[in-house]
């Protein structure tokens, strides 16, 4: 399969469950997994930023890969979360990591550092030349503080062909319409922001890495199939239905807001690790009424 096929439509960049204790609980995890899969969802995205990266480390780590390869059992495309702000790290990450029963690596802008935008490209040069596997660049100056430019990315997609699509949380329509129209055919841009999915694949995108299909896998996936059919009208139904849910998974922090649903669901528990935490009684409160109306 190619990895277009592989990765056109739905993704999810999944949560990782704790116990009370901290510690991963594998049994919810299994659940989620087979709860993703069930919702009909493309691939699933392993330690991102929702699967609380910063606090998983080393050993946990590959814990993680190994355990989400083995209960996906080959059903679906796999990706795993491997970036960071320190370019030889990341790449020492590369080669330690046992990644076999994975597709891709998402890998996300160097944060806090604030290089320029030929610091960004020289660490994905140096990132493109290492991998083990092709990468997903991940552009998300919410969290990294800073933006990749379309003209970067840009050059990137031109210049090194192990980086073969863009998830692109920017918000920045102009930023996406010039990264669409002057990409490489073979270069792929991927929604990284719910709310805009629809307007996004009706300019080019082809889907979505997603935080509320952890939650709602299958009208997402849903309506992502559905845009990338072009039933935009059929597809705006369950975008509006999800507009208000969107907003309150991410009012009070991510993965805050996702887990506070899935709890709900009983799928897995409340739980993260510092400096994460848990909704206001009160945002809890209005998710268990958003919920009554889907």
């Amino acid at each position: 399969m190619s990895l277009r096929k592989k990765f056109t439509g739905t993704g999810i960049a999944i949560v990782t469950p704790f116990h009370d204790n901290g510690m991963i609980d594998w049994e919810s995890f299994k659940q989620l997994i087979n709860f993703w899969i069930d919702g009909k969802v493309e691939y699933l995205v392993a330690l991102g930023t929702t699967g609380e990266s910063a606090t998983v480390h080393g050993a946990e780590k590959q814990e993680v890969f190994s355990f989400v390869k083995k209960e996906t059992a080959g059903r679906v495309p796999l990706v795993a979360g491997i970036g960071g702000n320190d370019t030889h790290e990341v790449i020492k990450g590369f080669r330690e990591f046992d990644l076999s029963g994975y597709d891709a690596i998402l890998s996300v802008s160097p944060y806090y550092n604030k290089p320029n935008q030929e610091g960004i490209f020289q660490h994905y040069k140096a990132l493109n030349a290492a991998t083990p596997l092709p990468i997903i660049m991940y552009n998300v100056p919410g969290r990294t503080g800073q933006s990749v430019t379309a003209e970067t990315q840009l050059r990137i997609a031109r210049e090194c062909k192990n980086i073969f699509a863009t998830k692109e949380a920017s918000g920045n329509f102009d930023l996406v319409n010039q990264l669409i129209k002057n990409k490489p055919d073979d270069f792929m841009v991927i929604s990284g922001d719910d709310p805009i999915t629809l307007q996004m694949i009706a300019g080019g995108a082809e889907g979505l890495i997603s935080v509320v299909a952890n939650a709602y896998p299958r009208d997402y996936s849903d309506m992502v199939r559905l845009c990338l059919a072009g039933k935009f009208e059929e597809a705006q139904k369950l975008h509006s239905k999800y507009l208000d849910i969107i907003a309150s998974m991410f009012a009070e922090g991510s993965p805050s807001g996702v887990k506070a649903y899935l709890s709900e669901m009983g799928l897995c528990r409340n739980n993260f690790r510092l400096p994460v935490w848990k909704v206001s009684e009160k945002h809890q409160a209005k998710i268990k009424e958003l919920m009554k109306t889907v």
